[in-house]
């Protein structure tokens, strides 16, 4: 019986379609051309980031290099790019670089690459996951102007809302612009006029021969802003600089309480939940540290 069993089955093999041979045959060879296709897909797309990795030009040396792949391996998938105009190669056809579709990509990317509205998603998680109060402001006319809001289940009594323009030198908001942003003629007299108009006891708290220079570096330094009973009483603030592809800021990202409940140590875990999210932003926005 069991002789006869393995008759009919080989009979049943023998007699199949060779469509059904086939079919058998392609069902088994299917998740191997995904997986081929997927690793190609992969690889032209690491071919790509290395070179806009590279500056956006670069020899297929340097590419191969910073891929871990041959030349040749890298030419066919350069090739491949050209073809579909996100790299071009120069006359001289020793340098590749990013082409117009790229191109195309990338200002697409930036123009959606709106700081206040990427910046909502950590202006929720700072108020839930600290209680505190969170905003984002960004430069106007006038000064630090605050242009979204987030307050904890229990707000604090703070006189500032959407629109309140903040102290270039006496708020954290304003002491993050002024100390990561390029000098401009703008923000310098901003900061004489407030520097001039100073009480005595603000006065006092900039002791260094040079204080504004020295604020700059201190707070370069430790990566943010921080202040206490500064700018209003019973208030404490840390504030960290959102940065673009080019590193320029083009906002802050602030986090403030009551200053009984709010460590504003830059070393503090406000001020690094407060970093992180900017930095998180600021990636999202393309800069690259």
């Amino acid at each position: 019986m069991k002789i006869e069993k393995k008759t009919l089955a080989m009979a049943k093999r023998q007699a199949a379609s060779p469509a059904a041979r086939v079919a058998s045959q392609n069902a088994r060879q299917e998740p191997d051309q995904r997986r081929q296709r997927v690793q190609a897909a992969e690889t032209c797309l690491a071919v790509l980031k290395a070179l806009a990795g590279l500056g956006g030009r670069a020899s297929l040396t340097a590419i191969g290099a910073a891929v871990d792949e041959s030349p040749a391996k890298v030419h066919r998938y350069l090739a491949s790019l050209m073809a579909e105009g996100l790299v071009e190669q120069d006359r001289g056809g020793t340098q590749y670089a990013l082409g117009r579709e790229a191109i195309h990509i990338g200002l697409a990317a930036m123009r959606q690459n709106d700081p206040v509205r990427m910046s909502e998603p950590a202006l929720q998680h700072l108020r839930e996951s600290l209680q505190v109060t969170s905003f984002v402001a960004v430069m106007g006319n006038m000064g630090p102007t605050i242009v979204r809001f987030e307050e904890p289940s229990l707000p604090i009594t703070v006189n500032v809302r959407v629109g309140s323009v903040m102290s270039m030198l006496w708020s954290a908001t304003g002491r993050a612009f002024f100390a990561f942003m390029e000098p401009q003629p703008e923000v310098e007299a901003l900061l004489a006029r407030e520097l001039e108009a100073a009480s005595p006891e603000h006065r006092r708290l900039l002791h260094a021969s040079k204080p504004l220079e020295q604020l700059r570096s201190e707070i370069r330094a430790a990566g943010c802003a921080a202040i206490r009973d500064l700018n209003l009483p019973g208030i404490s603030a840390v504030a960290a600089p959102l940065l673009d592809y080019n590193g320029h800021v083009v906002a802050v990202l602030c986090a403030l309480g009551a200053s009984g409940g709010f460590d504003p140590d830059p070393q503090g875990r406000i001020a690094q939940a407060v970093c992180e999210e900017a930095r998180s932003i600021s990636a999202s926005l393309g800069y690259r540290a």
